[in-house]
C-alpha cells in the first residue's frame, strides 16, 4: 500500500476517534438569538421579546442568559435563564425596563451558554 494511501487512513482514523469520543456539550454549538421584539414604555424604557434557540442537554450544557449590547459595548440589560430548556426550543423570554442612551440607534441582543459563553446568532435591532 502507498505510503500516502496508508496516511490518509490513519487521519481518518484519527478524525473518526476524535469525533466520537468528543463529549456531547462540545458538539452541541452556541446559543442564538433567534427573534426579537421591542416596545417603548412610556417612561422612555424599553420591553424586549427575545426568542432563543440552543440544544440544551440540561444542567451540563444550556443557554443561560441573553443580553443587551450598545455599539461600544456596553451591556443595557441582561436576562438570566434559570434552568435548561432541553423540552422546549426555542424559547421565547422578555425582559421590561431596559434604559437605552438618548442617541442610541440600534443594540445587539447576544446569547450565550454556560459551556462557550456569547457566541451564535446575534440579532441587530434598530431603535424607532
Amino acid at each position: 500500500m502507498p505510503i500516502e494511501r496508508k496516511c490518509k487512513k490513519a487521519l481518518f482514523a484519527v478524525v473518526a476517534a476524535l469525533v466520537l469520543t468528543a463529549p456531547a456539550s462540545a458538539v452541541a454549538g452556541e446559543a442564538d438569538v433567534v427573534t426579537v421584539e421591542t416596545r417603548q414604555a412610556g417612561d422612555g424604557s424599553w420591553r424586549f421579546a427575545v426568542a432563543v434557540a440552543h440544544a440544551d442537554e440540561g444542567w451540563d450544557h444550556y443557554a443561560d442568559l441573553w443580553e443587551i449590547v450598545a455599539p461600544d459595548g456596553t451591556v443595557l440589560g441582561q436576562r438570566v435563564l434559570a434552568h435548561p430548556h432541553v423540552d422546549e426550543q426555542p424559547f421565547t423570554r422578555f425582559l421590561s425596563g431596559v434604559v437605552i442612551p438618548a442617541g442610541t440607534a440600534q443594540v445587539v441582543v447576544r446569547a450565550r451558554d454556560n459551556v462557550h459563553g456569547p457566541g451564535g446568532r446575534t440579532v441587530t435591532v434598530v431603535l424607532d
